[in-house]
């Protein structure tokens, strides 16, 4: 059984090869192109996916040493994303599919991110909870089975990830500036400014409040000072992804609780944020959980993510048509 996947939602190409649930090959090219504008620009993204694809996909073969009428399956990331991103990754995938006459499959993005904990060792034991954050989504997900999934508690308005992003503009740090955020805070002090936890409903998450309230700190503080930000930047950063990661702890403690669940994964881009897994590490081995967290390469875009997913789909026999189409706000 082997599996090439394509993934394309936002602004990374890559493919994947998997053999029999074993990632052989991960390729990603990364686009750079955005940094200028300060945010992904869509349909810049859409077109440098088309410029890529063929070569990432070529190298993911040549990696896993595979050719293309070896392959039994091609699988894509249906939605969620952005509209022009998804229809190049779509369209390849379509065509190649019917070329090679093999079955296609779709992906939903974020399903696949919580997938990624089983591209290696050590796996979660079901049922589990996923925290899984990016920049579109903020999500605590209890994970029955490979298939079977339910959003238990998510943003009502911005996800984290765009949290970090956008305050990080605020103090003039270039795009992307959510890992530039976590380098700083880890040379400042977390309790230096003290910001407002947003409290909402069961296990529901909002982080347009604290946007707000950095905003007008940041504002009044500049008034008073206004070398403030430089000569406090490593404080503000800490001190701001402090305040971010104990809103997202707070309520997946809430959640296993709840659910009686001690075995907790950790997904999405923001994953990656090193203040994050030290702290869930340290919850975790507080509380008495096992927890995982993908390594760093996983926990970005990634088509190996999207191959694992649509390897257990393949398993069911869960096939799209050649009518699919994307679907940028793909439900879970």
């Amino acid at each position: 059984m082997i599996i090439l996947a394509i993934e394309s939602s936002c602004d990374e190409t890559s493919a994947a090869i998997c053999v029999n649930g074993k990632i052989q090959s991960n390729v990603v090219a990364t686009q750079l192109v955005h940094e200028q504008y300060g945010g992904v620009v869509p349909e810049l993204a859409s077109r440098a996916h088309q410029q890529r694809i063929v070569p990432v996909v070529e190298q993911a073969l040549a990696d896993a040493k595979i050719q293309k009428n070896a392959l039994s399956a091609v699988a894509f990331t249906r939605g969620p994303g952005l509209l022009g991103a998804l229809l190049v990754g779509a369209s390849f995938a379509k065509a190649l599919a019917l070329a090679l006459d093999i079955p296609l499959i779709e992906v939903n993005h974020m399903q696949a991110h919580v997938l990624a904990h089983f591209i290696e060792a050590p796996e979660p034991k079901f049922p589990f909870l996923c925290l899984t954050v990016s920049g579109g989504h903020t999500q605590i997900v209890l994970v029955r089975d490979h298939l079977s999934m339910e959003i238990i508690g998510q943003t009502g308005d911005d996800a984290v990830g765009e949290a970090f992003d956008k305050t990080a503009k605020l103090l003039n740090l270039p795009y992307p500036g959510g890992p530039l955020i976590d380098r700083y805070a880890q040379q400042g002090n977390p309790l230096a400014f003290k910001f407002p936890l947003v409290e909402m409903p069961g296990l529901d998450y909002s982080f347009s409040g604290i946007k707000t309230a950095i905003l007008y700190f940041l504002r009044d503080q500049t008034k008073l000072n206004p070398a403030f930000i430089d000569e406090n930047l490593a404080d503000i950063c800490a001190s701001i992804q402090y305040t971010l990661v104990q809103i997202l702890l707070t309520k997946l403690r809430r959640a296993a609780r709840e659910t009686g669940i001690r075995e907790i994964a950790l997904a999405g881009g923001v994953s990656a944020n090193s203040g994050l897994r030290k702290a869930l590490t340290e919850m975790g081995e507080k509380q008495g959980w096992n927890v995982y967290i993908p390594r760093f390469e996983y926990c970005t875009d990634n088509a190996a993510m999207i191959a694992m997913a649509a390897h257990f789909k393949y398993l069911k026999g869960d096939f799209t048509s050649q009518e699919v189409s994307p679907l940028p706000r793909m439900e879970f």
